[in-house]
């Protein structure tokens, strides 16, 4: 009656069927995952999923078409809170690393200080991160931007170093905490060549600058409005599952655990890319 073949009319209904189907796992799939890392992007995911993806013969275009149509991409957030102030006395240290090949672990540190609570009750993290293997090797809470909160992140990143006898670089911006008599104290004390941003351009510290963002977007640590004593619980088990169970990009899906007991592979860098938008089945 309307020009189509029998056979073909319910084979359309199959192929439809089984659409839906293969999609209905694969988003089970991702909640199961979403469920422990509630905004682990698609990429990370799709490593995390390859096996099992596989075996539904789903490939990486037609599962993020299928995550597109399900609205489970992910949105990042922007917001900015200013933490750095570099208008102060203390000495401003040259950028060590702007030309530096970092090619192993515990070869540069990059610091960073972000803000993560609520006006009500304000938090600060202070974070120290393997420039090489984007490991958090230490980190500190606190419910002012105080030098202490800097000092204690510096003094357990130190305890956990694994390669004691290599040379190390430490970088971060030029605020007050980094540059202060203390903490230099404690720079010279772990035998720590001081490295700083030589501007206000964030990119001078782009890979401290990437964690503060994974942790906020992807662990929304910020969106918790908690007593410093349940935020620093908080913070430790997300850093947990960041260095342990999350796979980065630049690490070559390494996890940063994994990528910071080896130094043979290369640091990875990406640009973005447009992607097609493909037929996509909604569940």
């Amino acid at each position: 009656m309307f020009g189509i073949n029998r056979q073909v009319y319910y084979r359309i209904i199959k192929r439809t069927k089984l659409r839906r189907n293969v999609a209905e796992q694969v988003v089970e799939l991702v909640n199961e995952q979403r469920a422990e890392q509630p905004r682990l992007g698609t990429r990370k995911l799709y490593h995390i999923l390859n096996l099992k993806l596989k075996s539904l013969k789903v490939g990486r275009d037609k599962f993020f078409s299928i995550l597109k149509a399900n609205h489970l991409l992910i949105k990042p957030k922007r917001s900015y809170h200013v933490t750095t102030w570099s208008h102060h006395r203390f000495r401003k240290h040259p950028n060590l690393i702007k030309e530096l090949d970092i090619n192993r672990p515990e070869q540069v540190w990059v610091s960073d200080i972000t803000y993560i609570g609520k006006r009500e009750k304000p938090c600060y993290l202070s974070l120290i991160t393997d420039a090489y293997s984007k490991k958090i090797v230490g980190y500190e809470v606190s419910d002012s931007l105080n030098t202490q909160g800097c000092i204690n992140a510096l003094k357990m990143a130190h305890k956990n170093r694994v390669f004691r006898t290599e040379p190390l670089i430490h970088h971060s911006d030029r605020g007050i905490q980094y540059c202060s008599d203390e903490y230099q104290y404690f720079l010279k004390k772990y035998n720590l060549k001081c490295s700083m941003t030589q501007n206000s351009d964030p990119y001078e510290n782009a890979v401290a600058e990437r964690i503060n963002g994974i942790l906020k977007q992807e662990f929304m640590i910020n969106s918790y409005h908690l007593d410093l004593y349940l935020m620093k619980k908080l913070v430790g088990e997300t850093i947990n599952k960041y260095n342990q169970i999350r796979p980065h990009g630049s690490n070559h899906m390494l996890t940063p655990n994994q990528m910071h007991l080896q130094s043979t592979i290369k640091m990875k860098t990406y640009k973005t890319k447009n992607r097609s938008n493909l037929k996509a089945t909604s569940v």
